[in-house]
């Protein structure tokens, strides 16, 4: 419902413009132009499907890549729409500001749509946003992550749980920590809200940028610990 209320008000005010570069549209369906939706969709390297950080192109990833190998992660797999850098780093940049609400439900429907078989893959029964703290929630005034999943969720035809996965606990900025550092700084974090039912379910957890992989982890523990079957990982851009 959010996400048509936005796309109304978006289409009323500027009626047939890129959601990026504010071309003329043709498509009076589609949020960006031709040019944009290539530049923010199309990512030409070879991923590791356990972390999605960039590798070779005959990079053995079976056990995953040489910057994950080591770690133990509480998700079962990744995936992204591209590499955190040039209009995909400033796409999600501008997300997290208002009026970021209209491009980040804008992103939600081209992801979806251009990376559709991919997600149908994966056999989720629900998808989950990552959740902020009630109080950075409260200064920005929405969840980017919501509103870029609830379309996939629309796609896959499934539930799209909000407040199943809760972030009870503020934490620093991760930018600036260590591996371990940021595994103590995230260590409980998030629960599953009592009210969820996650038993023996695939779920897909959404959220816009993975750097270490830590915070899904920690998020995925917790859905496991609600009784999560799998917890896949998508996002828009591997740091």
């Amino acid at each position: 419902m959010l996400a048509a209320l936005l796309k109304g008000s978006r289409d009323l005010v500027f009626p047939c413009v890129c959601a990026r570069c504010e071309a003329l549209l043709t498509d009076p369906n589609a949020d960006f132009c031709w040019d944009c939706q290539q530049l923010l969709t199309s990512d030409p390297h070879a991923t590791c499907p356990r972390c999605s950080s960039t590798v070779g192109a005959f990079t053995d990833v079976r056990d995953g890549c040489s910057k994950c190998r080591d770690d133990r992660f509480h998700f079962d797999s990744t995936m992204r729409v591209g590499a955190y850098d040039g209009p995909l780093r400033d796409a999600i940049l501008q997300m997290k500001h208002l009026p970021g609400e209209t491009l980040a439900e804008a992103m939600g429907h081209l992801w979806a749509r251009h990376h559709e078989q991919r997600l149908r893959s994966l056999g989720v029964h629900v998808v989950v946003p990552m959740p902020l703290h009630w109080r950075r929630r409260l200064r920005r005034g929405f969840n980017q992550a919501e509103l870029l999943a609830a379309p996939i969720a629309q796609l896959l035809g499934v539930e799209l749980q909000i407040g199943w996965l809760q972030r009870i606990r503020a934490t620093k900025s991760q930018l600036q920590l260590s591996k371990t550092e940021r595994r103590t700084n995230l260590a409980g974090a998030f629960r599953c809200a009592t009210r969820a039912r996650l038993n023996g379910l695939t779920v897909l957890l959404v959220d816009d940028v993975l750097t270490t992989g830590a915070t899904a982890s920690e998020a995925a523990r917790a859905l496991k610990a609600g009784g999560a079957l799998d917890v896949h990982v998508a996002v828009l851009a591997h740091r």
